[in-house]
């Protein structure tokens, strides 16, 4: 008999702040971490330091029912982990809170005028699910894209700058995600996840949707994306903007993320919440790859799940793939 005790974290979009204290009280019990210089007694320590070693591939993945609950409180015995189809050793397994450096990436362009500011909204929903130990940067892109504040762990920094965020100019999507990736390289957490908020479709950028997609592979980050697009019968919009909801959906789900189409603003809050709470329900699974090669081609990866019987049929998201090491 199955005796192992799930939990699921109900997602539902109709929900307002009530919603997310209930959402937070179902989240998995975690060891709060210290503040930093705290002295903790030696047995309560936890280093929650996921690189084991250098050749260890890391793959967060999130647990859902049919209705879009996270089920949380699986073992490892419940995954099976396959590399270019071939089953690969499960190392490494943790399903603790661990870390994160994450990138926002904020649409400054001119047709986010009348949304940005539910959009700061939103970002601040996103940075109250933070940790003490986490990271953060800020992006903003209109014609192109700036480093506002770089790595921070004060979120505060970053909700202010975005204060005084101005809407103009032209969309460089893709763009922003550029250079978010590139500043991703120099995080110091291995948990890595963007966070993209934006209106439309690219219409400005120099970078191309295959240049952003092979950094994607490279970068061993997962994104995530709220769009905030006009109804699919609404006059005006061009073909950047028509094609928009089905580039972030694929850079997203790429990745292991995923992609929140939104037309009410006022969900914006309450849908960076909920990514921001999927990110703390998450396991991380890692293997030493059974293939040696250092070849640099890019190697597939699938999750599959033991079914624990009992339960509805589970999904597994995850990132689909990584580079192989050169050297």
């Amino acid at each position: 008999m199955w005796r192992k005790t799930f939990v699921f974290c109900l997602l539902s979009s109709a929900a307002g702040a009530g919603w997310l204290a209930w959402a937070q009280e179902a989240r998995p019990k975690i060891t709060p971490r210290p503040k930093p210089g705290a002295e903790v007694p030696e047995s309560e320590r936890i280093t929650p330091n996921l690189r084991i070693d250098t050749n260890q591939v890391l793959i967060p993945v999130t647990v859902t029912t049919p209705l879009n609950q996270f089920v949380t409180g699986m073992d490892k015995e419940n995954f099976r982990l396959f590399e270019d189809k071939v089953e690969q050793e499960v190392t490494y397994f943790a399903s603790f809170d661990a870390p994160l450096s994450v990138g926002l990436v904020f649409d400054a362009s001119g047709s986010m005028g009348s949304k940005l500011n539910k959009s700061r909204q939103a970002a601040a929903q996103f940075f109250k699910t933070a940790n003490p130990e986490d990271e953060f940067f800020l992006v903003q892109f209109n014609d192109r894209p700036t480093l506002v504040v770089p790595f921070t762990q004060n979120t505060e920094d970053i909700q202010s700058r975005l204060t005084f965020t101005q809407a103009k100019g032209r969309t460089a999507l893709l763009d922003g995600i550029y250079l978010a990736l590139q500043t991703l390289k120099k995080s110091r957490n291995p948990r890595r996840a963007l966070l993209i908020i934006s209106d439309g479709g690219d219409n400005s950028s120099r970078y191309t949707e295959n240049e952003v997609r092979n950094l994607l592979k490279e970068a061993d980050a997962q994104m995530y994306a709220i769009g905030i697009f006009e109804a699919i019968g609404a006059r005006g919009r061009t073909a950047e903007e028509l094609s928009g909801p089905g580039l972030l959906n694929e850079l997203a789900e790429m990745t292991g993320g995923r992609h929140f189409p939104v037309d009410n603003l006022n969900e914006l809050p309450d849908v960076a919440a909920k990514i921001g709470i999927e990110l703390r329900n998450q396991y991380v699974l890692g293997y030493v790859s059974r293939n040696q090669n250092r070849d640099g081609k890019y190697r597939r990866v699938s999750v599959k799940l033991n079914q624990p019987r009992g339960l509805p049929p589970l999904r597994a998201l995850h990132r689909q793939g990584y580079y192989a090491p050169t050297q």
